[in-house]
């Protein structure tokens, strides 16, 4: 896709947007079906955020850490859209040997600095990295997606204690809230409600918005805010496809022929 922009931040108009968010499902699906592999249902809830975070906020200086690793697949998609990765690339999803793991391995590629997955891990490495660029006097933001389900490890607590209380003003936590996890929806399983209140009971700014309109989240990601401070996107598990949304089943499963060939027709109609 050499027409997208290749620095991050555009001035694409919102047509032009929405074309590439579209674009982006549909090449998101095809590297799952033609690999075989799930975890379709977290990435098309992320997806949004990244996109727009990529495109529309992110600086060269800036470092994004997916923690929520299984949404690798939605990160190499905004890479490929802001053409760091190429088709050739994307065909190697899960292959053998591949640098494009089903979670993400990092310093092949600038856009992945560190190894994540390992759920927790990514919100301290992100406080580390903000806290080493003060030291070193870097500019730039570090940007952290997280899962919801992910805030039942207390690692992401101790670390929103440690960004407090070093006042990491260039730290922004992104919370994926589908309220979905791998054996049920997070209530179930371990309710944390309301995340937002437990989070300013840190003493952390907390906003809390629609995860999948860009007009919601543009402002809640102004860089003028300083943190630390926490946007939770309120998502969809599948965004997108009518058959997936909002269903735990797709935090595993893999497209058969049909249902990939049924997915696009919908995204193309819509």
């Amino acid at each position: 896709m050499s027409e997208l922009s290749v620095t991050g931040t555009t001035s694409r108009s919102s047509d032009d947007y929405e074309k590439l968010v579209r674009e982006a499902r549909l090449r998101l699906l095809r590297m799952h079906h033609d690999s075989g592999v799930g975890h379709i249902g977290g990435n098309l809830s992320a997806l949004d955020a990244m996109l727009y975070l990529h495109h529309r906020v992110m600086d060269p200086d800036d470092v994004f850490v997916l923690s929520k690793g299984h949404a690798a697949g939605a990160l190499y998609i905004t890479l490929w859209t802001l053409g760091r990765l190429t088709d050739e690339q994307l065909r190697e999803f899960h292959a053998e040997g591949t640098k494009l793991a089903g979670h993400p391995v990092p310093h092949w590629n600038p856009g992945i600095p560190v190894a994540t997955g390992s759920l927790g891990h990514g919100l301290p490495m992100a406080a580390g990295i903000a806290l080493a660029k003060r030291f070193q006097g870097e500019s730039g933001r570090v940007y952290c997606l997280t899962s919801d389900g992910e805030w039942q490890e207390g690692s992401c607590w101790e670390s929103l204690i440690f960004a407090h209380h070093h006042k990491l003003e260039t730290l922004t936590v992104l919370v994926d809230q589908n309220g979905l996890q791998g054996f049920g929806s997070t209530r179930e399983v371990s309710s944390i409600e309301s995340l937002q209140r437990r989070i300013e009971a840190f003493g952390i700014d907390v906003v809390e918005v629609d995860g999948h309109d860009p007009d919601a989240i543009g402002p809640a990601l102004d860089r003028d805010r300083p943190g630390p401070r926490v946007v939770i996107l309120n998502s969809i598990k599948g965004k997108g496809i009518s058959f997936m949304e909002g269903r735990v089943a797709w935090h595993y499963l893999p497209l058969t022929d049909d249902q990939y060939h049924e997915a696009v027709e919908e995204l193309r109609a819509g």
